[in-house]
């Protein structure tokens, strides 16, 4: 399962069940991830810890432009679980790779999700807004910039996506389309998704962000097919919510 990597120790049984049996493998047209570069748009893209950025890796989020500019989007599960509850003491790690943070570590002061997830772990509300403190006085969006949130943009849409697997000390990013797994929840195809990259941007080529890993089978079960939360206006709630407008 696409979990956080804090769960993945509490999967392994599960996992072992999972061996044996036949997954659907990739279809033969199906793209392949590859090591994302080092850009300023991935620069906004970054590693969720638990504790510090010396502890387990969670997820990953991104930098999404707000009137505050002290904003991340990544998935609900990522930082609220019926098991767990609410997650405390994360910290976000943009642009990390081989374990160095190029723009420092970056805590979390505020979760916001909406009830139906925190209430039943609604597959249909697995979105998250995380706002973090300012660090030597500077606002993360100051720092590398933001991402604009897109809603209602429909299915269709060439997207990348970019993320971090918990068995890479890099990013991994992927050319792909949106599509419709339902009329609320969409899809994209590329392999290489596995544990951690939960919380993955899905970019348009101008830099909005529509879509996150998570939703539907938390994600995905195999590495080659993902889901996202259709951000509609569900997300544009969330979103008003989280930065004060409602």
């Amino acid at each position: 399962m696409r979990r956080t990597g804090a769960l993945a120790a509490l999967l392994a049984a599960v996992q072992l069940t999972a061996a044996a049996c036949d997954w659907p493998g990739s279809a033969p047209d199906t793209p392949s991830s590859h090591p994302a570069p080092r850009d300023a748009a991935s620069d906004r893209i970054g590693a969720l810890f638990l504790g510090s950025v010396d502890g387990p890796r969670m997820c990953t989020a991104s930098v999404v432009s707000s009137p505050q500019r002290n904003l991340l989007v990544t998935a609900a599960h990522c930082v609220e679980t019926l098991d767990r509850g609410r997650e405390d003491g994360l910290v976000f790690a943009p642009g990390f790779r081989h374990g160095r943070t190029p723009y420092g570590s970056w805590p979390l002061t505020e979760v916001t999700v909406d009830e139906r997830w925190t209430d039943s772990e609604d597959p249909e509300y697995d979105v998250a807004f995380l706002t973090v403190a300012p660090v030597d006085g500077e606002e993360i969006e100051d720092v590398v910039g933001g991402n604009r949130l897109g809603t209602r943009q429909g299915f269709g849409l060439p997207v990348s996506v970019t993320g971090y697997p918990n068995d890479s000390e890099e990013p991994i990013t992927c050319a792909t389309r949106t599509d419709a797994q339902s009329p609320t929840q969409e899809s994209f195809r590329c392999t290489g998704y596995s544990v951690g990259t939960s919380g993955s941007p899905w970019l348009t080529h101008d830099g909005t962000v529509v879509g996150v890993i998570g939703g539907y089978e938390a994600g995905g079960y195999e590495d080659a097919v993902s889901y996202s939360v259709t951000f509609d206006g569900r997300v544009a709630e969330l979103y008003r919510r989280a930065t004060g407008q409602t």
